[in-house]
């Protein structure tokens, strides 16, 4: 078998197809949810704050050098951005929250399911009245 037929049996099968879609609807989902935080969750908190602005925030180690015509010289100064790690962490913890109520949800779903025995085949029920009678004699 060559390499190459090797590969696409390896590419196409069934469990990487799946996992391939899944990553691609998760990149997707983390869009979504990025849109979410910072166009929607994170404009409330700010007006409910006082306007606070959490992305602007950050401790200055070095200030950023200016040229004579007062524009900032890219690659000077130095700052840490806690602000953005602020941000950071709320969409980690909406994103975490969404997933587990999703996975909760699916797995309630899939919980009633298999609680909910299939009644047995007719031909079962008819073997076991008889297993029943032939018992009774």
């Amino acid at each position: 078998m060559g390499m190459i037929s090797e590969f696409k049996e390896f590419a196409m099968k069934g469990n990487m197809m799946d996992m391939a879609v899944g990553i691609i609807m998760g990149g997707a989902f983390g869009t979504v949810i990025k849109s979410l935080i910072e166009d929607v969750i994170m404009p409330v908190i700010g007006h409910f704050s006082g306007g606070l602005d959490f992305s602007s925030k950050k401790i200055v180690l070095t200030p950023a050098q200016t040229d004579a015509a007062g524009a900032v010289i890219e690659g000077t100064g130095s700052a840490i951005s806690y602000g953005s790690f602020i941000n950071a962490m709320i969409a980690f913890l909406i994103l975490a929250w969404v997933l587990f109520m999703l996975i909760k949800g699916m797995n309630k779903a899939k919980k009633a399911e298999e609680e909910a025995p299939a009644a047995p085949p007719a031909n079962e029920v008819l073997l076991a009245e008889i297993r029943d009678l032939l018992a009774k004699k």
